[in-house]
């Protein structure tokens, strides 16, 4: 039987992934992806990296850790410095004044050396108009992410 929820597509900005990008090469081996609501995976195993504008494709993959949801500053205390974010200031100011957020953890993030153009995505995924993230299966997963 089909996972459907083997991986769970992110959406992400350009600026976020780049320091994703950048944070991995660090040397740290557990990273936090932060979502300003309460919805994310619970039982995936990979997240897979959609970035938008303006390359539109998925970019990455990782192995899924775990989900937690919470108090802003709870959150920031335990997994801070696992985030892209310089300090708390800036991870605030992306909160928005939201006092409950989502970071998944995650670790061994993949740079997709040839990721699928545009085209490719919206043919596998449907339309990305509006498109805000979701579980596909592992067949799907691999195509995105050739």
């Amino acid at each position: 039987m089909e996972n459907s929820h083997y991986a769970f597509i992110l959406v992400t900005d350009q600026k976020y992934w780049d320091r994703l990008c950048q944070r991995s090469l660090t040397g740290k081996d557990t990273h936090a992806f932060v979502r300003k609501n309460l919805v994310a995976p619970l039982g995936a195993q990979k997240l897979l990296f959609y970035v938008k504008k303006p390359c539109m494709q998925v970019r990455g993959v990782a192995d899924f850790i775990e989900r937690q949801t919470g108090d802003c500053t709870d959150l920031w205390m335990k997994h801070g410095s696992e985030t892209c974010f310089e300090n708390f200031e800036e991870f605030q100011a992306f909160a928005s004044g939201r006092l409950k957020v989502t970071f998944l953890r995650f670790r061994n993030l993949t740079v997709l050396a040839n990721p699928q153009p545009k085209e490719v995505a919206a043919k596998v995924l449907g339309s990305l108009t509006w498109f805000r993230g979701r579980y596909v299966d592992e067949e799907t997963a691999k195509r995105l992410t050739l």
